[in-house]
């Protein structure tokens, strides 16, 4: 299979990894003999193979490595913060002693400037985490850029700032493959999304927060993205669009379900809160199964999530106020351990079907 992104060509390395300590285990045991020629040849196309993923993608060779690339990471991310905050403090301290003329364009350099610095960076960083600390201060001198110039020439705050910041937040994000800033722009089209659907409902952009069912169609959109437009080239891409996507859709359901005064239908509050609850463990439902059936982590996991937090919070209102405590406590311990054994059962299931499968 075609290695096409830094995951995949990690876990073949990873795989390789455990393939020759196993075979090393059959060796020992004498279940298994190669000749010295077929482990050369063997060692050989290995070694070939890492040497390739080390060049292109920057794979970890060992857990050592991996552990430093989590702290290069980190430092990554805290050095884009620090650099981001310092870019807008020196601004701030500086920007009454220049004119408009001069603050326009020293905005605008700043921008062009930053956007070429992460190309420049990105065409000689293999590893990336240079590359995505530039896009992250170029994203931010972007943000900084259109907010200031708004405020220059007195434009009215509106939504469709968020276009062109979710614009930017994408292109960099793909220029340099930072799920950080793929993440950015997607809560910018999330929040545009959503202000358009409550500016078309009759509010003012701003209060769009005010009617969680702004955000379902956005939630919809976000999450499909990875099915009409394939991520396979971008490490983790399609994680993010599908976790965010549920993200908007579940959060706002459990808000309509513990506050029906927040929706847009006219119908009285404990209707509404009924009927989303419903829909919040039927969605959920759904979504476990799907990520069952395609092999989605992710989606498993965020299904299970809200499935067991719209669960909780239903017996939280059915028997709280009605027993005692220790008894309710009891009642949820003995629901955890239910729904344990339902996963195992689905898992041992799964297992089932995947052995005859192959």
């Amino acid at each position: 299979m075609p290695v096409s992104n830094r995951s995949d060509a990690q876990q073949r390395a990873d795989d390789i990894g455990v393939f020759n300590r196993e075979l090393d285990r059959l060796q020992a045991e004498q279940v298994l003999q190669l000749s010295p020629q077929q482990q050369a040849d063997l060692r050989s196309h290995q070694q070939a193979l890492l040497a390739r993923y080390r060049s292109a993608f920057d794979i970890d060779q060992n857990r050592q490595a991996r552990q430093l690339s989590l702290g290069m990471r980190i430092a990554s991310f805290l050095g884009a913060l620090a650099l981001a905050a310092s870019v807008f403090f020196l601004f701030y301290q500086f920007w009454g002693l220049f004119g408009e003329t001069v603050q326009t364009v020293l905005l605008l350099a700043a921008s062009l400037l930053t956007f070429g610095l992460t190309l420049w960076v990105q065409a000689r960083d293999s590893s990336g985490y240079f590359s995505k600390l530039a896009a992250l201060v170029a994203f931010a001198c972007f943000v900084l850029n259109i907010a200031m110039l708004g405020q220059i020439f007195n434009i009215t705050p509106s939504d469709k700032a968020l276009l062109p910041w979710a614009a930017y937040a994408l292109l960099l994000a793909y220029a340099t493959q930072a799920r950080l800033l793929l993440a950015a722009g997607i809560l910018c089209v999330l929040a545009f999304i959503a202000a358009r659907v409550g500016t078309w409902g009759g509010i003012y952009w701003l209060g769009f927060g005010e009617r969680p069912e702004n955000f379902l169609p956005a939630g919809w959109l976000i999450f499909s993205v990875p099915l009409l437009i394939g991520q396979q080239r971008f490490d983790g891409f399609a994680v993010v669009y599908r976790v965010f996507g549920l993200l908007a859709l579940f959060l706002p359901i459990l808000v309509l379900a513990n506050w029906g005064d927040a929706s847009y239908f006219d119908y009285p509050a404990s209707r509404i809160e009924a009927a989303y609850q419903l829909l919040g463990f039927a969605a959920a439902a759904a979504v476990i199964w799907l990520g069952i059936r395609r092999d989605w982590t992710d989606v498993v996991n965020t299904g299970l999530t809200f499935f067991v937090i719209f669960l909780y919070t239903k017996l939280f209102d059915w028997w709280w106020a009605s027993m005692p405590k220790y008894l309710f406590f009891l009642l949820l311990g003995l629901t955890a351990v239910l729904i344990l054994l339902i996963l195992r059962r689905l898992r041992r299931t799964n297992g089932l079907l995947g052995g005859t499968a192959q």
